[in-house]
């Protein structure tokens, strides 16, 4: 997959509101660093992070007052089963506590009050003993801090893992079949265009089918996230308008298709064969093999000029005769020679006119049909010019001498 394509995904997923952001089923509940027990969400509101902080907050303001601290109890409240400490309830165990846990709400409030009446007696053995409340807090706070990286790795990381692989899976396939379309189209579809066109449509719509996988993967909800770059799409349109102007151009100038693939066109002042259509710029291969690639939006909004939209193409040559030439036998001899060279069209026949009246001589003009290839286009005229000029060398017919002028100086004049 290409990288831009991929940064610009991820970008969107990024983005999207707080709401389509993967919540924690589980968190960690800490006291001075050590994980004392795990809680789900309590609410459809306050995720289980929030309540794991909301708990911890609460075991921290008992613990400035060590003397008031009496062992935790499970008690059966009016909001159901609670852990209690010196009276002030600290958790209370939701059923889906219970259930995520395969046990009773009651069980579960007595397990979690065991657990929590060891975890405060370390930390009252630690503020009692060396370092006092200060050393305790700094060591609580390093151990929470690298118990929560290890915690975010272990759950983070397999994710990503996973993501990954399913990008990759997808790029691969994504990749496999447009080789085999590329395979197919070559015997059952003559337009390049239109098979470009289908092979992108596919590439991209199974590049993006793997990235909603990845999003699953990586324990968002696609159906939320799809519905969130909806609802960031205004945002991100003022920020990637450039990007998106020339996907939707490179879309409509592969439907509309002003012009196919190996056609010569001019598109403002560059000028070449057309190589390929991408979705975000058009590939153009100068006649002189230098390749340039010019954005969708800049070509869907130029003046084009296709010079082989159509298969013939009339070209032009001028040529010069003095005014003591016999007129008609020098255009008959252009429109013979013309007719005779190589790469002329018989139909339409080449045509002579008098195209200007000089000082000291007459333009003749011979147009002449071949063949709209540039290649092809420049050949012809020179073959027509060659011919030309050996026709007038044959039948006599000289062409203009230069002007020669004399500059007469006064007698005594010095140069």
């Amino acid at each position: 997959m290409q990288i831009p394509q991929l940064i610009l995904l991820f970008c969107l997923l990024a983005n999207v509101p707080g709401q389509v952001s993967a919540q924690s089923e589980i968190a960690t509940v800490r006291l001075d660093g050590q994980a004392v027990f795990q809680v789900g969400p309590s609410t459809d509101t306050e995720d289980a992070s929030a309540r794991a902080r909301r708990i911890e907050r609460r075991l921290g303001g008992l613990l400035r007052n060590l003397d008031a601290l009496s062992p935790p109890v499970a008690r059966m409240t009016r909001t159901g089963w609670t852990v209690t400490v010196s009276g002030i309830p600290i958790v209370t165990v939701t059923q889906r506590d219970a259930e995520d846990n395969l046990t009773t709400p009651d069980a579960l409030a007595r397990q979690w009050s065991g657990a929590l009446g060891r975890a405060l007696d370390r930390a009252r053995e630690r503020r009692l003993g060396w370092g006092g409340r200060f050393g305790a807090e700094t060591r609580a706070s390093a151990e929470a801090a690298f118990g929560r990286l290890a915690e975010s790795v272990t759950l983070v990381v397999p994710r990503v893992l996973a993501a990954t692989t399913v990008i990759l899976l997808f790029w691969a396939l994504a990749r496999a079949i447009r080789w085999a379309l590329s395979l197919v189209f070559r015997r059952i579809i003559e337009d390049v265009t239109v098979e470009s066109l289908i092979k992108q449509l596919t590439y991209y719509a199974i590049l993006a089918l793997g990235f909603f996988v990845a999003v699953d993967a990586l324990g968002f909800d696609p159906t939320t996230v799809a519905a969130g770059i909806g609802l960031t799409g205004i945002v991100l349109g003022f920020a990637l308008r450039d990007v998106l102007s020339n996907f939707v151009s490179g879309l409509l100038l592969l439907i509309l298709r002003p012009f196919e693939i190996g056609d010569q066109i001019v598109v403002g002042e560059l000028e070449g064969s057309v190589e390929k259509i991408e979705l975000r710029a058009t590939r153009l291969r100068a006649y002189d093999g230098r390749v340039m690639l010019v954005p969708n939006a800049e070509v869907f909004t130029s003046r084009i000029i296709n010079n082989t939209a159509d298969p013939l193409r009339r070209g032009k040559v001028e040529a010069w005769i003095g005014y003591d030439t016999d007129l008609k036998a020098a255009v008959q001899t252009a429109c013979d020679a013309a007719s005779q060279a190589e790469g002329v069209l018989d139909t339409p026949a080449p045509a002579v006119r008098i195209n200007e009246l000089g000082q000291d001589d007459v333009a003749l003009e011979v147009t002449f049909w071949t063949d709209s290839r540039r290649a092809d286009y420049k050949n012809t005229a020179s073959a027509v010019r060659e011919a030309i000029v050996s026709a007038f060398k044959d039948a006599g017919i000289g062409l203009p001498e230069p002007d020669v002028r004399v500059l007469r100086l006064p007698a005594g004049t010095r140069t």
